[in-house]
């Protein structure tokens, strides 16, 4: 179905971002799987060209429009060459919002410029080892000590957690307040008592940094408030449907792009002397693939619209989210189940894939958090 979503300014931009992607990360990804991190220097020449940034004011280095749609061309072109070790979409689509609507004009100017050249790269630690999608369990704690926090406390899951030079962490500042007793504390790299652990061996995703981090009596200064004090639980479900709804762009283009891979691979692979795509098995199963993309495509692309105006409501999102975020893994299995023996061979792109995308419906809140807010917005 053709999209109607984006306008000339996005189809340049798109053109931009593919040349970047083709230039700078396609021939090294390979490598960067292997050792695990994207280098930092592909962080600053994605600044250099606009592809970080994107929200901020162009007072601060930034693109100086909100316009998601410029981030949905970033993701989906990653998505559509398969670079997963860019932590681009964390720190455009998720940190972004809390570095320029929730800071202070002191802390605009210390962080925002790096952040858009590429010469500051974030992360957010909100998972623990015993708490994830349940922020009420989080137990990560910071005393106020003067004019400074002092955090304890261990994080665990947390992406671009090797590279980032800022940390937003949520932590516990009112022990008897439950969820809405948590503040946003930004740590920064060199910290006293502020370690990183292991950079984690995953299933997939193996170019992205996603690392351990713990902290031990870090003095914080309290000039490094996100927002307001025991406020962060708001502050984060503000923030968190578009969160979900970046994680529903990747996983709709990913889907599209192993879809028309696998297109590709039926017209071309034969057995009993003529194309596979040529059975009958194949062509419904493609048929039905392309008709459930296409919908996602539709509702995620009216998802963006509503962001845009400000109309995005948390249930809209975890519906886009958990959907897209199911499709891709059994569209994706199924493709792989079309190339045989050969779906399973890490040379073809619908391996990685399939590797990469089993993540998605776990981060960003499981597909069972987000049924739960949908069924609870039914009245339930």
């Amino acid at each position: 179905m053709h999209r109607e979503l984006f306008d000339t300014e996005h189809d340049l931009f798109r053109e931009s971002v593919a040349e970047f992607l083709k230039r700078e990360v396609v021939p090294f990804h390979d490598r960067w799987e292997k050792e695990g991190i994207v280098p930092r220097e592909v962080w600053t020449k994605a600044g250099e060209i606009g592809l970080l940034g994107l929200g901020v004011p162009e007072a601060y280095g930034g693109s100086g429009v909100e316009d998601f749609r410029f981030n949905a061309v970033v993701s989906e072109e990653i998505c559509r060459v398969g670079a997963s070790g860019l932590g681009f979409g964390l720190q455009n689509d998720v940190i972004a919002p809390y570095l320029v609507r929730l800071t202070s004009e002191e802390q605009r100017r210390r962080w925002l410029p790096g952040f858009s050249s590429g010469d500051l790269i974030t992360a957010i630690a909100m998972t623990e080892p015993g708490a994830g999608s349940d922020l009420q369990g989080i137990s990560t704690a910071a005393v106020r000590d003067g004019d400074d926090y002092v955090l304890n406390g261990q994080k665990t899951f947390i992406t671009n957690g090797i590279n980032a030079d800022l940390v937003i962490v949520v932590a516990r500042t009112d022990h008897d307040a439950g969820a809405h007793g948590l503040s946003l504390l930004a740590v920064e790299r060199g910290a006293d008592g502020f370690e990183r652990g292991r950079n984690l061996d995953k299933i997939g995703l193996k170019a992205q940094d996603t690392a351990e981090l713990s902290f031990t009596d870090v003095r914080v200064p309290a000039a490094n408030l996100i927002g307001q004090e025991n406020q962060g639980f708001v502050h984060l479900m503000e923030n968190l449907p578009q969160e979900r709804l970046s994680i529903a762009v990747s996983a709709t283009a990913g889907a599209e792009t192993v879809l028309a891979e696998t297109v590709e691979y039926c017209k071309n692979r034969t057995a009993f002397g003529r194309p596979i795509g040529k059975f009958q098995n194949t062509r419904f199963v493609l048929a039905e693939l392309a008709t459930e993309v296409d919908l996602a495509r539709t509702y995620v692309d009216r998802a963006i619209t509503l962001l845009n105006r400000g109309e995005l409501t948390v249930e809209d999102a975890a519906k886009a989210k958990w959907w897209t975020t199911e499709l891709a893994n059994r569209l994706i299995d199924r493709c792989l189940q079309l190339h045989g023996g050969y779906g399973y061979m890490m040379e073809y792109p619908v391996a990685k894939a399939w590797q990469d995308a089993r993540i998605q419906s776990i981060f960003g809140g499981t597909t069972e958090i987000m049924k739960e807010i949908v069924g609870r917005s039914l009245g339930l």
